[in-house]
């Protein structure tokens, strides 16, 4: 299981992360966050994996659950299922500590960045009324 996080800018960008080219999915945009450890909250695992990939800090009591994705088993790997939280506050200016780059960015400019197929999913579900048509 991996937590991933949603952080809204007041101005209405969100953060996303360039995952580093020598890591798997190199080079992609993505949600940061990480793997939950085994007996550790999904919550408790995001402020540790916010706090080591971008030297920021978060209050799991200021986490909205946004959404999730999943894939499903490919041959002897288990299928992954990302937990995704979002908030408008934290603490500290975001870096990408970890390698790779961070960028602000609005939904429009995120939706046609490269992404993991579940990173895809989550923006889909995350922005849907960023892109609904207001006309019916």
């Amino acid at each position: 299981m991996v937590a991933a996080l949603a952080l809204r800018r007041a101005d209405g960008c969100w953060l996303m992360h360039r995952r580093p080219p020598e890591r798997h999915h190199g080079g992609l945009w993505e949600f940061p966050g990480g793997k939950v450890e085994s007996g550790e909250a999904p919550d408790c695992a995001l402020e540790r994996e916010i706090r080591e990939e971008l030297g920021i800090a978060i209050h799991r009591d200021r986490l909205d659950p946004a959404s999730f994705a999943q894939s499903a088993p490919q041959g002897p790997m288990p299928g992954i299922v990302i937990l995704l939280y979002r908030t408008d506050r934290w603490i500290g200016e975001p870096h990408a500590l970890e390698g790779g780059e961070v960028a602000w960015l609005t939904p429009e400019e995120i939706a046609p960045l490269p992404k993991p197929p579940l990173d895809v999913a989550l923006c889909r579900a995350l922005f849907r009324a960023s892109f609904a048509n207001p006309v019916q």
